[in-house]
């Protein structure tokens, strides 16, 4: 019995031993909770491994640490080299483009890159990706857009601008801007025009020795182009310049971005160019009216003159008051000339036809009253008195064509006017013909002008 007690009580110890040896086995392979905590999954090369986790509170150590003694008023290597500013920009839309005012409006993402040797840090994060309430504790580049009217920073909902700062010093800062521009529009061709629109930056405060601009490898990007306001114009194509402006404080890089816009016609080539050309046509109609309708053809002249004018009008007002002559403006004043014209023609039409038939009438009037005084004496004959009428009518003839003087002009615009010496060398334009000579001179003339128009401003 003794000896039954002492092998259970040996085999008992040996179990628990055997029970404590697992528990700590399995202590020995697995991490424990603490360790869990202190490490997270990470893929590298799409292998899932182990890494060490950066708690919040290790960031804000970091960046007190950086902040502790920092002076943000004074520049990065002050009293040494000079700051370089690597600078980029994206373009999120442009337009619309104001003519009146000379300005266009711009959205951009602005990104400056510099590098601050006081705010290096070691972490296993390579970079901190930090807000704008950052901004204000660090030093910041005192940029400026020199030909901007008006720039806003979006706000909403909270201010658009990012700030991300790498272990070795390098600090990124971008924001969002919408900028109205000064755009100097040379209008001689509107609207056949072409314009090169400015975005000129620059230290407000450090000359070059103090700041330097540079440009990135892709300095310039521009977004999906279908949701631009550009309306009037087409976007050409952009480029961008490094200058330095010489001034009394220094001189001053200056970084400029121009955006080349062409104009489309389609907008004026409905609104102006065919209405004109319609109504130098509908002024044409007049030639074929019959010159004794004198209301039909004088209204019809008067409207078309005045229908010119009122579109003269209205095409200016899509225009800045400039002083020198556009191409719209050239081609709505031979419109306007070429309406008139049409009324004068008429005009001068219905003068020398009524001074004539007036005159032959006074002839008429003067030869029967003659011929009513003269007393028939015995020994005169009904032949002498029919040589007396002829004699007055004609020096009627003479007075009418000649006016009492030898006809010195190149032309004589009298039809009775067929004979004499005066004819020679001379030009004989029959009245009565004037308006077929105006239905072809009028669409010849017309139609060269166009001609000569049209390429000289689309091609040369």
């Amino acid at each position: 019995m003794k000896r039954l007690f002492v092998t259970s009580v040996r085999d008992g110890a040996m179990n628990l031993w055997l029970l404590f040896a697992l528990l700590g086995l399995c202590a020995a392979i697995s991490p424990s909770k603490q360790d869990d905590e202190d490490y997270e999954d990470v893929p590298i090369n799409k292998t899932w491994v182990l890494s060490p986790k950066v708690y919040e509170s290790d960031v804000t150590l970091i960046l007190n640490k950086l902040l502790l003694g920092y002076d943000n008023k004074l520049r990065p290597d002050i009293g040494g080299k000079p700051t370089v500013i690597e600078t980029a920009v994206y373009v999120n839309s442009i337009g619309p483009v104001d003519p009146i005012n000379m300005e266009y409006t711009i959205d951009i993402f602005f990104a400056q890159t510099w590098y601050d040797s006081r705010l290096k840090f070691n972490s296993t994060m390579k970079v901190l990706m930090l807000n704008s309430n950052m901004v204000g504790k660090i030093w910041i580049p005192d940029t400026f857009f020199r030909n901007s009217r008006k720039s806003d920073a979006h706000w909403i909902t909270t201010p658009n601008r990012l700030l991300r700062l790498w272990t070795n010093g390098r600090v990124m800062y971008t924001l969002r801007l919408t900028i109205n521009a000064e755009c100097y529009l040379k209008l001689h061709n509107f609207p056949m025009d072409e314009h090169s629109c400015p975005l000129e930056f620059s230290s407000y405060g450090y000359p070059k020795n103090e700041i330097l601009y540079r440009w990135q490898r892709r300095a310039v990007e521009v977004a999906d182009q279908r949701y631009w306001r550009l309306y009037q114009f087409a976007f050409v194509g952009m480029r961008n310049t490094t200058d330095v402006a010489h001034t009394q404080s220094g001189e001053y890089v200056i970084m400029t971005i121009f955006f080349d816009l062409s104009r489309r016609m389609g907008y004026f080539t409905i609104q102006t160019y065919i209405p004109c050309s319609m109504i130098v046509v509908l002024s044409w109609v007049s030639f074929w009216i019959n010159k004794d309708a004198v209301p039909a053809r004088t209204s019809l002249g008067i409207t078309t003159v005045l229908t010119m004018t009122t579109l003269s009008t209205i095409s200016r007002k899509s225009l800045p008051k400039v002083s020198y002559v556009t191409a719209m403006d050239l081609f709505v004043s031979v419109c306007f000339i070429f309406t008139f014209a049409a009324l004068m023609e008429y005009g001068t039409l219905h003068y020398f036809t009524s001074n004539r038939q007036s005159k032959k009438s006074k002839a008429n009037n003067n030869a029967q009253k003659s011929s009513s005084m003269v007393n028939i004496r015995p020994g005169t004959s009904l032949l002498q008195m029919n040589n007396i009428v002829p004699y007055h009518e004609e020096a009627d003839y003479a007075y009418e064509c000649l006016d009492g003087k030898d006809c010195a002009s190149f032309f004589c615009c009298f039809d009775d006017c067929r004979s004499g010496a005066w004819r020679e060398n001379r030009m004989h334009v029959r009245v009565s013909k004037i308006d077929s000579y105006s239905r072809i001179f009028f669409p010849t003339a017309f139609g060269l002008f166009n001609l000569v128009y049209w390429i000289g401003y689309l091609y040369l």
